[in-house]
């Protein structure tokens, strides 16, 4: 039986098993955050209805506890995000930044 989940959820969970696949651990909710470009209530918001409809299990107040419950084989294939060059400009520290407000 495929687990029901919205085509939002999937993302989330796709992007968790392919963080947890290339780092060796599971994605704070910091990453899932500059992943998808939202909020940290929107990110929190989703890992809590995750974890109410079965899908992750995690340890509340411990960091990159979120494991996933479902089959990696039932997941959908992670999509890319486009991301502006304004918005990961202002995600930068400034002394990442060049004299002339360039990216060094």
């Amino acid at each position: 039986m495929k687990p029901t989940y919205t085509e939002r959820q999937g993302q989330f969970l796709a992007y968790i098993h392919q963080y947890s696949i290339l780092n060796g651990c599971a994605p704070a909710e910091a990453d899932m955050q500059l992943f998808f470009q939202i909020t940290p209530p929107s990110v929190h918001s989703m890992v809590l209805t995750l974890e109410r409809r079965g899908f992750i299990r995690r340890v509340p107040g411990q960091a990159r506890s979120i494991a996933l419950i479902v089959l990696p084989e039932s997941l959908p294939k992670l999509k890319t995000i486009q991301v502006s060059a304004g918005r990961v400009g202002r995600r930068m520290k400034k002394n990442e930044r060049n004299k002339d407000n360039t990216v060094a």
